[in-house]
């Protein structure tokens, strides 16, 4: 980590640094919701309900990717950042091997299973219409089973890379994976492709889009290895070490907060399907535009992890608290805004992905006026987790990745549907949110109560310096 990075996390002015590494990230968090929302809108243009309610189906599966990535990406990620805080250079590459070669393994054992029980996921997934279920074989085959590496090593690689403090670069390839994508659909779905394969030439483009971004990767990793303290080099050592055990139990609520996210899509969906196509197809295309507030406050929130570790690990509280009020108010801000955005213009906002006269359209603009209540409870929830994580405390991070989507919005998809048909489904994101949002600050207060920002240093940092001098000791010997 060069000077200019290490700046960053010591010296820089508390707003500044939060913009110059969330900004990036958020940027790069956008535009991959725009690709995502481009196959949507690409996919609309056929007017076929069939094939927009095959991509709601896809989602979950093609976003526990996401939830590998994660698991990996941010406890290396949080590892790296806190190593680098007590200037162990050492221990930080091997934290970066470590989630590079566990992704790489996770991501194929993944993809395989896919690829053996893809019917019985698909029928699982809320695909029992005949023809949507074809068209979300077919998507998933592409997007998950081939390109799924590709995707899932881009987030890593991103979550590594702005660890130490390279921002700009992390997101430059998130985002190019998106304009690729913009560029490619078209291309694929309605010139390469013939009439009626238009979800597979999205497919298609999404693969190929994902590849093109993780030659970039390796380019910037090619072209900084002088300078980095990341390390792709495998050494069987790092096994009998703690970073293993540090890093997926950091990790874990990260992946968990995404699984239980697709795992509650995935029972929306299939609720959803109850009520008919047109209903399912609204629902989805609601969900993909409300993706943008939560993308923008999670790339906040993933943005300015790396920042709150490190300082956490230098015993800097009192900056570390001031980047987390900073970063809440930034977060939530915004939500608020998008929030007031899809209230005043959802109609224009869901006429984006459903062009033709259906039911589908005024059921999306019902639905997204629902769920976009939540979102500013979400930043909040968002950003703290990202701060649990980034101190290490996996057992409140994990508590509240569960709260936010698993253990409340699930129950209250069934409490709702069954209390208000139909659109009751889309109250249970909002409460849920707002719930763990609550939970979220009493935990924050207690925390901060605990670590008084004058402090030099705490008990749980001194017991994270000796355990790392213990790690340090085993390998000497």
């Amino acid at each position: 980590m060069g000077r200019e990075h290490q700046a960053v996390f010591e010296t820089q002015p508390v707003f500044k640094a939060i913009l110059r590494l969330a900004l990036p990230t958020m940027i790069g968090q956008v535009i991959l919701v725009l690709y995502n929302m481009a196959d949507t809108f690409f996919i609309g243009l056929t007017g076929s309900d069939a094939m927009l309610a095959a991509v709601t189906v896809s989602t979950p599966a093609f976003m526990f990717l996401s939830a590998i990535s994660n698991l990996f990406g941010v406890g290396g990620a949080s590892a790296i950042a806190r190593a680098l805080g007590k200037k162990d250079r050492e221990t930080a590459g091997q934290c970066a091997s470590f989630s590079f070669y566990g992704c790489l393994t996770g991501t194929l054992i993944y993809s395989l299973l896919v690829g053996i029980f893809l019917h019985q996921m698909v029928s699982l997934l809320g695909g029992t219409n005949a023809l949507v279920h074809r068209y979300a074989c077919m998507y998933m085959r592409v997007t998950v089973i081939i390109g799924g590496v590709c995707t899932s090593m881009n987030a890593l690689l991103a979550h590594l890379i702005r660890s130490e403090g390279r921002a700009m670069h992390a997101s430059a390839g998130i985002a190019l994976g998106g304009i690729f994508n913009i560029i490619l659909d078209p291309v694929f779905m309605f010139i390469l492709f013939t009439p009626g394969n238009e979800l597979l030439g999205a497919a298609v483009a999404t693969a190929l889009s994902n590849l093109l971004a993780l030659f970039y990767f390796g380019i910037v990793l090619l072209k900084i290895r002088r300078k980095t303290v990341l390390s792709i080099k495998w050494t069987p050592a790092v096994l009998r070490t703690a970073i293993p055990g540090e890093i997926l139990r950091i990790g874990l609520p990260a992946c968990m907060m995404t699984f239980c996210e697709n795992l509650s899509f995935s029972v929306m969906d299939a609720l959803t399907a109850t009520h008919g196509l047109a209903f399912q197809a609204g629902f989805g295309v609601a969900k993909k535009v409300n993706m943008l507030a939560h993308c923008m406050v999670r790339g906040i929130s993933q943005g300015v992890l790396p920042l709150i570790a490190y300082n956490y690990a230098a015993g800097k509280n009192r900056r570390m608290h001031s980047v987390i009020t900073a970063s809440v108010l930034l977060a939530t801000g915004l939500a608020a805004l998008c929030t007031a955005a899809s209230l005043l213009f959802a109609h224009p906002l869901i006429a984006l992905f459903i062009h033709h006269e259906s039911p589908s359209l005024n059921h999306g603009m019902v639905f997204l006026r629902m769920l976009c209540l939540g979102c500013p409870f979400s930043a909040l929830a968002y950003v703290l987790i990202s701060v649990f994580q980034a101190v290490n405390d996996s057992v409140h991070s994990l508590i509240l990745a569960l709260l936010r989507k698993g253990i409340l919005d699930i129950p209250l998809l069934f409490v709702f549907n069954r209390l208000m048909p139909p659109y009751g489904l889309a109250w249970a994101t909002p409460a849920a949110d707002l719930a763990c949002a609550l939970c979220a600050v009493v935990l924050y207060e207690v925390f901060r109560k605990r670590i008084s920002p004058g402090t030099a240093g705490t008990s749980h940092q001194v017991r994270e310096t000796v355990s790392l001098r213990a790690v340090n000791l085993y390998r000497l010997k």
